[in-house]
């Protein structure tokens, strides 16, 4: 079978394989997309959808964390291991240069394809933080020097920011060429920015007509509800993710590829605040199984193996 023409990556922060327990793991409750479970049971896949377990540990003493997991998936390489240690957070210099010199982006664009990142951002985010974007208004604020020095770029634009790519704005999400982080602009709506409430099935709409050879959407509510424990936000963030997600897929032109995965696990264990030391389950569709997954770091390498150079 050829390689695919598209690829699409949903990123979703947070959320491991652990025991089918209801009264941990919110997972348990339905048959999410991502309901994949340690004894090998889980939700049947649509599409020729396959699930690989890879590692989120990297053999590193300490919890996985989110700024050196994040920076494995989108340089391919084994930050954590490479560091000796895990990073949360946020990217430190170290591994700001292992995406300004590693970025997938990066490598995928030199090799002649067209990338682009499907969030979209208020535009005095990405002005505070110096990243390239493009035009609009929206969200457009000064930020206070000192808050300013403490605010931190994620893996995820800095993989972007390394091949010189545009960031989306929310003018973006309002004219239909981007999306919220939430998928359906409930956030942005109760902060009052004039965006349009959208369905998750118009969302993964928006999605593909935006979406170049490489294309990736990033969510974190569910990583978020399980930091704070919150089962109820928890359901309401898989349940939004697992319609778009799986509208995603059902949109997916023949010659694309899905990816879904996580940087580490942490929602499926609502007895800890605390990420978990849980494979995380990379979701595949498109009848192309990827092959030598072993860590997220993986499936960066594997997204490059199929689109960069021969």
């Amino acid at each position: 079978m050829p390689p695919p023409s598209k690829v699409a990556l949903l990123f979703v922060d947070g959320i491991g394989v652990g025991p089918r327990d209801p009264s941990t793991n919110p997972l348990a409750d339905q048959a999410f997309l991502v309901s994949q479970f340690a004894d090998g049971t889980g939700t049947t896949l649509p599409r020729e959808g396959v699930r690989l377990d890879v590692d989120t540990t990297f053999g590193v003493a300490g919890r996985p964390q989110s700024a050196s997991n994040q920076t494995a998936i989108f340089t391919g390489l084994a930050a954590p291991r490479l560091l000796g240690a895990h990073v949360l957070g946020y990217p430190t210099r170290p591994l700001m240069k292992l995406l300004s010199e590693s970025s997938i982006v990066k490598t995928l664009r030199a090799s002649g394809r067209s990338v682009t990142f499907a969030n979209a951002y208020p535009v005095g985010y990405l002005d505070a933080l110096a990243l390239k974007r493009r035009p609009g208004t929206l969200g457009d604020f000064v930020m206070p020097a000192k808050l300013k020095r403490r605010l931190k770029p994620s893996a995820s634009t800095l993989a972007f920011a390394a091949a010189d790519v545009a960031l989306r704005t929310l003018d973006d999400a309002a004219a239909g060429e981007g999306l919220t982080h939430d998928i359906d602009g409930s956030t942005a709506s109760r902060r009052r920015f004039p965006l349009p409430r959208r369905t998750p099935e118009e969302a993964a709409a928006v999605f593909w007509g935006l979406a170049e050879d490489f294309t990736l959407f990033e969510h974190y509510l569910a990583d978020e509800a399980g930091h704070a424990q919150d089962r109820q936000a928890a359901l309401e963030a898989l349940r939004t993710f697992d319609r778009f997600a799986r509208e995603i897929v059902r949109l997916m032109p023949d010659d694309a590829q899905v990816l879904i995965c996580s940087d580490h696990g942490n929602v499926e264990d609502l007895s800890t605040r605390s990420h978990t030391l849980n494979p995380v389950a990379v979701l595949s569709f498109g009848g192309l199984r990827p092959a030598a997954l072993h860590s997220v770091a993986d499936v960066g390498a594997q997204i490059v193996r199929w689109l960069g150079p021969a």
